[in-house]
């Protein structure tokens, strides 16, 4: 089976920056959503709120030597003992704003079936074999891609649902405002919706056994007037 080269090309235009001289040994995903700790007095722990989830991205170590001459389809890429900065430069270039888009450009890693739409957002360079005169024949590049993603997209895939705020919650025994607003409407900080929909005055004063209105958001206070966003 003939060796499939990595490639990385311009997702606009189709243009091919870069087919990798040597495969990456490896090459790392990263995902992570961040949370904010809300701290409720009384409570031994904070609560922890979803806000929002970070963008994937892609790490891996590339290889560019110009020791020997190397070819990429009907094209020579270099000759036995050039300069090695001009195919890094390349490379790292893909970090400039290009002056139509006034950003980046859009890239895809595609190797086989693996395909990571992105842009270039780290290169770290690194020289390790150079020519008597001193020039650089080997350079080994880190380099981060951050996935660009289509909002529109992830919000058809994900079909997230508006909660159902038409519930009706009974105090059990050690129930706060704060958390049931965390556990009902999502944030802990929505505790004076509730309070003001079912007249309460002191929101640590819970009766177990209570059944508590949970409102719907925007909620409207009632004396006021000051709209409670969702």
């Amino acid at each position: 089976m003939a060796l499939e080269k990595a490639l990385i090309v311009k997702r606009d235009s189709g243009e091919r920056v870069l087919a990798v001289m040597f495969n990456p040994e490896e090459y790392t995903v990263n995902r992570d959503n961040n949370f904010a700790q809300i701290a409720i007095p009384g409570r031994g722990a904070p609560l922890l709120q979803f806000v929002h989830g970070n963008a994937q991205t892609l790490e891996m170590e590339l290889v560019i030597d110009t020791v020997e001459a190397h070819v990429a389809g009907s094209q020579r890429l270099n000759e036995a003992g050039d300069d090695v900065r001009p195919l890094v430069a390349k490379l790292v270039g893909l970090l400039d704003i290009d002056r139509a888009t006034h950003a980046p450009p859009v890239l895809r890693f595609v190797w086989s079936s693996f395909t990571f739409t992105c842009v270039l957002t780290r290169a770290v360079q690194k020289y390790t074999m150079f020519r008597a005169d001193g020039a650089p024949v080997r350079a080994k590049v880190s380099v981060t891609f951050t996935e660009l993603t289509n909002g529109e997209t992830e919000a058809k895939e994900v079909k997230r649902e508006t909660a159902d705020y038409s519930k009706v919650h009974t105090v059990v025994d050690g129930d706060r405002l704060p958390e049931i607003a965390f556990r009902l409407l999502g944030s802990a900080a929505l505790w004076r919706p509730i309070a003001l929909a079912n007249g309460i005055e002191d929101p640590r004063a819970l009766t177990p056994g209570t059944e508590l209105g949970i409102p719907r958001l925007p909620f409207t206070d009632p004396e006021t007037g000051e709209v409670i966003p969702s």
